[in-house]
């Protein structure tokens, strides 16, 4: 790419950027709606089934407008064109970026390499409703001919999360007869836990690795494959026992699967963006296919609002832009996910992964260093619960802290005037975040409420909320599979616009790498004998401390 693409924080754009924020920071939101009644009108909109108001964010139009001749000089909306085209977009792999195929529903020809992706994508979405529907009906059964009750996802990172996710937000359209749980960590409790209340003979397992080599997942894979074994005739039956997700064929057959219960996943799909593909066997297991399709429409209907839509009326591109502001202009060092309603519990935690691991990079695609803050630190919990708990630095601490709030606004699980408490917290709190309470506002409640002026003057200032906190709210009808697949698109889309704003690769993940290897360099030496070369001085006493501890506990057995 040419050099004058990275003009960065030098680029007029964004120095006269920087001079808006300086302004911003010294004026409080709640003067731009006294004084822009269409303000909310304008500042939100609907995309795939979504409400979003960004109205609340410390921006206003000629911001907007700023941060949209930014995202021109940095070619977002080419890149968008290219990453549907299949272009290898991910430089430090070499890699197409092509999760969006996995929702194609349109069926729309994509291409990688100069061919369509789109009739491998489909039969493995027929090989997938194939089985399912053989596990629902009957069809398939274990060893002793028992049905399938509970299926045991293992995996980790982007073969877990996302899938996790689902399956708790969907949950009340779980009417399959299939109940579903997760192995991740390598922590052996997590493992037993789930073992210790499961039935061999109609457990299914799905070991979800693209290498079948990944550590933690190999790992819990051999444990539950010796745990079935114990109640099984012969190795026989772990072809009715275990499925795989992987692309590597010989590795999934020397474990004893069948590579004709093996759904592939492609290179050109990123872990993170692997809950669209077969990755998400276990979610069509749990829901049906025809909810895990219905999934897929939603995520494809935001895809095309994001690929043939520009400037405003494109959310995602307008929300990562924002990002970008907060992060950059602003200062804000964190954004914080607020669902409400537990069936969303897990979407922080899968945030985490889509924002922080596409976008914590400090090097751009040319290899240079960044000239900026790239991703935020990405955090959150459920509302209500969290207003008990960490709102409180939100209301006065001492950072600038932007905020998501996400919600149903019908429940599948109506019990009294719940949903309507709910939605109310929702709704306070992020007004509440932005209004604030001025020190006046305090003395005159405290006076209305009959309090003597000394102890106004004590106290007063400790109940003042400087307010001016910025927060999106995004709101859908229901619960529905089409509904979180659109949610989940956006923060997808939102997370590459800012990626292509900072000009970084935001689909490889080298530093998650580094940690695996060096994982391989320290296991042969925990609880055994030192190393011929020790390792740094914090580390070789770890180990020495591991060692210890071991060796005691052989020496008392």
């Amino acid at each position: 790419m040419r050099k004058e693409r990275y003009a960065g924080r030098m680029s007029p754009i964004w120095q006269l950027l920087e001079v808006k924020a300086t302004e911003h920071m010294r004026r409080h939101p709640n003067e731009w709606f006294e004084t822009d009644p269409t303000r909310a009108d304008r500042l939100s909109g609907r995309a795939a089934g979504l409400s979003i108001d960004y109205s609340k964010q410390r921006v206003t139009d000629d911001v907007i407008d700023g941060l949209l001749a930014l995202a021109d000089e940095r070619r977002v909306l080419a890149l968008r064109d290219a990453m549907f085209a299949g272009e290898h977009i991910n430089g430090s792999e070499d890699r197409a970026v092509l999760h969006v195929a996995l929702r194609n529903r349109s069926n729309r020809p994509i291409r990688f390499d100069g061919v369509d992706v789109m009739p491998e994508v489909n039969a493995v979405l027929d090989h997938m409703e194939s089985f399912v529907e053989a596990v629902h009906s009957g069809a398939w059964r274990g060893f002793a001919g028992d049905r399938i009750t509970d299926v045991v996802n293992i995996g980790v990172g982007g073969s877990d999360l996302g899938t996790r996710m689902v399956c708790r937000a969907l949950g009340s359209y779980a009417d399959r007869g299939i109940r579903v749980h997760f192995v991740s960590n390598i922590a052996p409790s997590d493992l037993a836990s789930k073992l210790a209340v499961l039935d061999p003979k109609t457990t299914l397992f799905v070991v979800a690795s693209k290498s079948f080599g990944t550590q933690e997942t190999l790992a819990n894979a051999r444990s539950a494959r010796r745990w079935f074994l114990r109640s099984a005739p012969d190795e026989a039956a772990i072809k009715k026992h275990f499925v795989a997700v992987s692309t590597h064929t010989e590795r999934v057959r020397e474990f004893g699967i069948d590579p004709a219960n093996m759904f592939p996943i492609w290179d050109w799909v990123g872990g993170r963006y692997s809950l669209w593909s077969a990755i998400g066997l276990p979610i069509a297991l749990f829901l049906g296919m025809d909810r895990f399709k219905a999934l897929l429409d939603g995520a494809h209907a935001l895809d095309e609002e994001f690929r043939l839509t520009s400037g405003r009326d494109n959310l995602a591109l307008i929300l990562g832009l924002i990002d970008v502001w907060n992060a950059d202009f602003l200062g804000s060092d964190s954004l914080a996910i607020f669902p409400y309603g537990t069936r969303l519990g897990f979407l922080p935690a899968h945030l985490q992964q889509v924002m922080m691991e596409s976008n914590g990079k400090r090097v751009r695609i040319d290899g240079q260093p960044v000239d900026s803050h790239t991703s935020p630190v990405l955090w959150g919990g459920l509302g209500t619960n969290g207003q008990h708990a960490f709102y409180q630095l939100l209301h006065q601490g001492t950072r600038l802290i932007p905020s998501d709030f996400i919600s149903a606004i019908r429940t599948h699980s109506p019990i009294g005037g719940q949903q309507r408490q709910l939605l109310a917290n929702l709704v306070a709190q992020s007004r509440a975040l932005m209004l604030g309470r001025t020190l006046e506002e305090v003395e005159a409640q405290m006076r209305a409420e009959g309090a003597a002026e000394s102890t106004i003057e004590r106290i007063a200032s400790h109940r003042v909320c400087p307010g001016g906190q910025p927060s999106n709210t995004i709101l859908f009808p229901q619960m529905t599979p089409e509904a979180v697949g659109a949610l989940l698109a956006l923060y997808e889309h939102r997370v590459f616009v800012a990626g292509a704003v900072w000009q970084i690769d935001s689909f490889d993940q080298w530093g998650v790498e580094l940690g695996k290897q060096m994982a391989d360099e320290v296991e042969p030496f925990i609880g055994t004998d030192e190393p011929a070369e020790p390792f740094d001085g914090s580390t070789q006493w770890l180990l020495d401390e591991i060692r210890a501890h071991w060796q005691a506990d052989q020496n008392a057995d």
